[in-house]
């Protein structure tokens, strides 16, 4: 079982680096700590983050931050092998080969500047992936205390089933938000609400802010109806509403504001009301539920 709890909102990385707001050391370490004020105490990365140099970046910062470790959790994830001036791939492709694993696992760990990962992740299934190699990797990993627990991203139901008969799969980051919510259909949170497995949801809010469509146009004009009954702004009611789920779900943010991250944080302690969460999902979906 998992030592460290999460937080309820993570902190993810992608975007700290070379791959968006290219944050400089100091910047980095004031992040992190505004983060921490505000309880968000679990950093998501993956290997690949700003072509395999986001990870450095940040654990640079970490080292200088006089930030105890034990007050953080650590999460990254292995296994694409990424196109970049840092690695000579010929094409995008998975490596889950016991010996790759391991190696990648040691990476990251001297990347992030610590003795151990909190989470280690597998980014997404390969056709390829042996469950007998990735068991062989994970348990020496964590008999050697680098890894504290093992998860998957982007993994369907059989998929993890396929792992976990081997090796205990304590958590599935996948992409869930109200408009990209099919987890809710297919099988893959129900899974999860069974198997007591954690899950947390990239991109959490969707192409609500990003599109200017039919769907998101609605998805506004709802949510422009709950602000002033729940007190709260439409970012925060678009976690709200992921939060809902009896899966208890664990919403990864990608921002670097630091006025974001307060208002997500906030979003935990609002409870939607059950036709207020049909509400907003009717809206997304443009018709009522069957």
């Amino acid at each position: 079982m998992i030592q460290k709890p999460f937080s309820k909102i993570i902190a993810g990385t992608m975007t700290w680096g070379t791959w968006g707001k290219q944050l400089s050391k100091k910047e980095m370490i004031t992040l992190l700590n505004h983060c921490l004020s505000q309880g968000v105490t679990s950093f998501d990365h993956a290997d690949i983050y700003g072509g395999y140099t986001t990870e450095t970046a940040f654990g640079n910062a970490f080292a200088e931050s006089s930030i105890n470790r034990e007050k953080i959790q650590l999460i990254t994830k292995c296994g694409i092998q990424y196109q970049s001036e840092n690695r000579n791939n010929e094409v995008k492709h998975y490596n889950y080969s016991k010996d790759y694993i391991i190696w990648s696992a040691e990476e990251s760990l001297k990347n992030l500047k610590t003795d151990y990962l909190d989470l280690l992740l597998l980014h997404r299934p390969s056709p390829l992936m042996h469950p007998d190699e990735i068991t062989e990797a994970i348990t020496i990993l964590k008999a050697q205390g680098k890894v504290k627990a093992f998860g998957v991203s982007n993994f369907t139901p059989s998929q993890v089933d396929l792992i976990s008969k081997y090796t205990e799969v304590s958590v599935n980051q996948i992409e869930f938000s109200l408009t990209q919510h099919q987890a809710m259909h297919n099988g893959t949170l129900d899974q999860m609400l069974l198997e007591r497995i954690i899950p947390m949801s990239w991109s959490p809010l969707g192409s609500v802010f990003r599109e200017d469509t039919e769907q998101t146009r609605r998805i506004h004009k709802q949510l422009g109806l709950l602000l002033e009954k729940y007190d709260a702004t439409e970012d925060q009611l678009l976690l709200a509403w992921v939060l809902k789920h009896p899966a208890k779900i664990h919403p990864v943010i990608g921002t670097t504001n630091e006025k974001r991250i307060e208002n997500a944080v906030k979003a935990i302690n609002i409870d939607l009301q059950l036709e207020d969460w049909f509400k907003i999902l009717v809206a997304s979906q443009g018709h009522k539920v069957p």
